[in-house]
């Protein structure tokens, strides 16, 4: 597999945390520590436009793809709804004092992770807050829906990822695979497996229909894993680390096929915080604490 950064985008001015789509697969947005949702397009090099201007930092963003409405979470505040066509805040909640650490919308429902333990779903269509879930003290860090089992993995920072029913919200399952916080999960895109990751630099490979049973434990980086994304084909998974690499993974065998760092492909120089794998052209986009976005491109 080769590798090549095509492009660096340069327009935040503090640690970029978060990464999303739009309907379109050449654009995305990204927002960080200054507060700033930035929309850029993978077609215009380093051509950004300021969206958006939150008085605190993002640490998740999250389109309704239905209603083309971008769902910003501004942390000790609350949620902030932004038509994506007229780029104009529609509505705001103030739903916690505490940081918004993921969104995620499936259906009519959208569900919010806090650093408090809770996860918030609120009713999208009518934008209000529907029911609180706390099923932990430690924050929750990332939600993954499994729309075939109706239920949502979560990823606590008390060391397990948590299952939960998708229509009466209780608590199925929990698994403790990890030694420390949890900070990313992801369904296979057969979802026959769910990969978590997190503070122990391990990915843990899960059965999804055996009970989450532990199939494979790889010891993926030197630090902390961050985000971890599946390519539009699903023959490869992307992990990034606090350890400033970008990992390419088979997505069958789970062998690791290609490190990207700074001393071989002019990477990162700091902790890699958030990944996003476009369609457009098959680019892999990354976001770090040096405030750059980087954008990467593979031939097999």
């Amino acid at each position: 597999m080769q590798v090549k950064k095509i492009d660096t985008f340069s327009g935040h001015r503090d640690c970029v945390y978060t990464l999303e789509k739009t309907k379109n697969p050449h654009q995305f947005f990204s927002a960080g520590g200054d507060g700033l949702v930035i929309l850029w397009d993978l077609t215009m090099p380093d051509v950004g436009e300021l969206f958006a201007q939150i008085p605190a930092s993002i640490y998740a963003l999250c389109i309704d793809e239905l209603r083309n409405q971008l769902w910003v979470g501004q942390n000790f505040e609350g949620i902030h709804l932004i038509d994506v066509d007229s780029k104009q805040e529609i509505k705001s909640i103030k739903i916690t004092s505490s940081s918004i650490f993921d969104i995620k919308i499936f259906e009519n429902n959208a569900f919010i992770g806090l650093s408090d333990g809770t996860i918030v779903v609120m009713d999208v269509a009518d934008f209000e807050v529907r029911k609180h879930i706390k099923a932990s003290d430690k924050s929750v860090r990332n939600i993954a829906v499994n729309p075939f089992l109706r239920e949502f993995a979560v990823a606590y920072s008390d060391f397990s990822v948590k299952i939960f029913d998708l229509q009466d919200f209780s608590l199925k399952l929990v698994v403790n695979q990890h030694i420390n916080s949890v900070f990313t999960i992801c369904y296979s895109p057969d979802f026959q497996y769910l990969i978590t990751a997190g503070r122990d630099a391990h990915l843990k490979i899960l059965d999804v229909n055996n009970n989450y049973n532990l199939l494979q434990d790889i010891a993926a980086h030197l630090f902390a894993i961050n985000d971890l994304k599946f390519s539009p084909d699903g023959k490869y998974f992307a992990t990034c680390s606090m350890d400033k690499s970008i990992k390419i993974w088979d997505s069958k065998e789970y062998k690791l096929l290609k490190v990207i760092d700074k001393a071989r492909h002019a990477g990162h120089g700091t902790s890699i915080n958030k990944l996003w794998w476009s369609e457009y052209e098959n680019l892999l986009v990354s976001a770090s604490d040096d405030k750059k976005i980087s954008v990467w491109n593979f031939e097999a």
